[in-house]
């Protein structure tokens, strides 16, 4: 495969782990301020969607595609951003794993709560407060693996 290729798939697929983190949070946390069952079971099921299709394809390609690039440019595997990228794009997976399963928890306990014409109950809003904090470290992480891919620092 050849250089600008990876280069390619490895910035969109970078672009899609950002974007679509960001938007999947943006959606998620103002279908939640509507406190609508309906509107949060709807964007809910969308939400969990779009992290299955687009960003799960991109958590794949960023490491497939970035261990390529490394091993075509003959970067060291030892230089210290490559150590701190991979750290944290594993502190991110670690965040963005439960928060997957909160996403479903949240769709289910909001379909549930439409359905039958309740308000959302407690625990609804306990898994939201778990996403909620577990989306910074996250965003952040994933901020700084850009930050480490543009300036790869000594």
């Amino acid at each position: 495969m050849s250089y600008l290729l990876l280069k390619w798939l490895h910035i969109i697929s970078s672009t899609v782990l950002l974007g679509t983190g960001a938007g999947i949070a943006f959606f998620m946390w103002r279908a939640h301020r509507t406190r609508d069952a309906r509107v949060i079971a709807a964007v809910a099921a969308d939400v969990v969607r779009a992290d299955l299709l687009f960003t799960a394809t991109a958590v794949v390609a960023q490491p497939v595609t970035g261990l390529l690039l490394l091993s075509k440019l003959g970067y060291p595997w030892t230089s210290h951003w490559i150590h701190w990228s991979l750290l944290l794009y594993v502190l991110v997976g670690c965040c963005w794993l439960p928060v997957v399963w909160l996403q479903l928890q949240m769709r289910n306990l909001a379909r549930t709560a439409a359905a039958a014409g309740d308000p959302l109950p407690e625990l609804y809003h306990r898994y939201f407060r778990y996403w909620f904090l577990l989306g910074w470290p996250a965003f952040a992480g994933v901020l700084l693996v850009f930050w480490l891919m543009v300036a790869k620092p000594a």
